[in-house]
């Protein structure tokens, strides 16, 4: 028999049937499992799931024993609704708890992507819904907090660059979706078309994606077919008419100066105009084979400064979901020391958790300090961002990994 019942009573060793609400909001691939697993049912719980349907001749039953615990007290609190019990509040996990989390999982998409790329190399049609499972659970980490997976995803090394772009262009677009309030099936396509937009670099020669010093005109046209050629495979793959739009014109512009075919203002969709943004902002934070990685605040910072490039407004609602000051950037407080920021604020953009560690009168490093500036008694400002190279600063993510 089965039977639609709370999450909050769920218990181990029901076999859930279905799961409800949004399926993006699934931290599952599969629709059906047996509950044995207490850190499934927190993902459920987490995930701001309500309601499940549970077949109860494969599992326990819903009744239960008043001694039984319908869910674990260290992971949520359960409060008592005059309609329902509902789950009100998940603990947050710790900063470091989230970005663990997300550098485990980054190194496992990495390799899942890696396999895409390398089936589309050898002349294969790839199978979209493999997506699905990695697509899910970055918008479930996004949900949580989104500022681990987002700066997680932004560290790479230029040997598996292509591929962890990939996964970050993906996490940057759902978490814009959101702040643009998106629906659920637009924010769907954004996380797919954000995994899927470069796959047309398949057709590159590793030798030119990887290249160290300036590409010859010839290498230039050859990485600017690779929009077209993306396209082409999502087409051949049965990819949604969205998706491939992403792929074709994540390099378009507003003032109809990029590429392939020169689009201006809204003849470029909304999802491949927010593509632009994330493609670009990962792009210039992350270490290439031929430059260094920007600084993330003083890319937000460049980025406010080109005319034509980018949609404002959707720009405005980009720097409303990555921070002013994301989580890595060196910034100066007015105390005249550096920190980087290690949490972004949650109520105002420009006042992060941050990380002391360096005084610029003294010129010298300075014990850590873990300073909120959003607290009330916090007299502490920002004066602006700092650049890293400028001060010989290297590995900063060291101080908030």
């Amino acid at each position: 028999m089965t039977v639609k019942i709370n999450t909050a009573e769920l218990r181990l060793g029901m076999f859930i049937k279905k799961l409800g609400g949004s399926w993006i909001k699934h931290p599952f691939f599969r629709g059906s499992l047996l509950l044995g697993d207490k850190n499934d049912l927190t993902r459920i719980l987490t995930a701001g799931i309500k309601d499940v349907w549970i077949d109860e001749t494969k599992g326990l039953a819903r009744a239960a024993k008043k001694e039984d615990k319908a869910l674990p007290e260290e992971a949520l609190e359960v409060v008592e609704s005059s309609t329902d019990l509902i789950v009100k509040k998940a603990i947050v996990s710790s900063m470091e708890v989230e970005v663990e989390h997300a550098r485990k999982f980054c190194d496992s998409a990495k390799k899942q992507v890696k396999l895409m790329f390398d089936d589309v190399r050898l002349g294969k049609a790839i199978d979209l819904n493999i997506t699905l499972p990695l697509i899910n659970e970055i918008e479930t980490m996004i949900q949580r907090n989104a500022s681990a997976i987002l700066s997680v995803a932004r560290l790479k090394t230029h040997d598996d660059y292509t591929y962890m772009h990939s996964v970050a262009v993906c996490a940057l677009m759902i978490s814009l979706a959101h702040h643009l309030n998106l629906d659920e099936e637009q924010t769907r396509l954004a996380g797919i078309g954000g995994l899927m937009h470069d796959l047309g670099k398949s057709f590159i020669p590793l030798g030119i994606l990887n290249k160290p010093g300036k590409l010859s005109d010839a290498e230039f046209v050859s990485v600017r077919k690779h929009a077209e050629a993306g396209a082409m495979i999502l087409k051949k793959s049965g990819a949604e008419s969205a998706v491939i739009d992403i792929a074709l014109h994540h390099h378009e512009k507003v003032d109809g100066s990029g590429y392939p075919d020169k689009l201006a203002g809204d003849d470029i969709s909304l999802l491949a105009r927010m593509a632009a943004i994330c493609d670009v902002y990962d792009a210039v934070t992350s270490q290439r084979a031929y430059k260094k990685a920007w600084d993330p605040s003083n890319a937000i910072h460049k980025m406010t400064q080109w005319e034509g490039h980018f949609d404002k407004k959707i720009f405005a609602a980009f720097v409303q979901s990555v921070g002013i000051y994301p989580v890595g950037s060196l910034v100066r407080l007015s105390s005249k020391r550096l920190a980087v920021v290690i949490e972004p604020g949650i109520e105002a953009l420009l006042k992060p958790k941050v990380k002391v560690f360096y005084s610029m009168s003294t010129k010298t490093q300075i014990p850590l300090e873990i300073i909120d500036l959003a607290e009330s008694e916090c007299k502490l400002t920002i004066e602006g961002p700092e650049n890293p190279e400028e001060w010989g600063f290297k590995s900063l993510e060291n101080l908030w990994l």
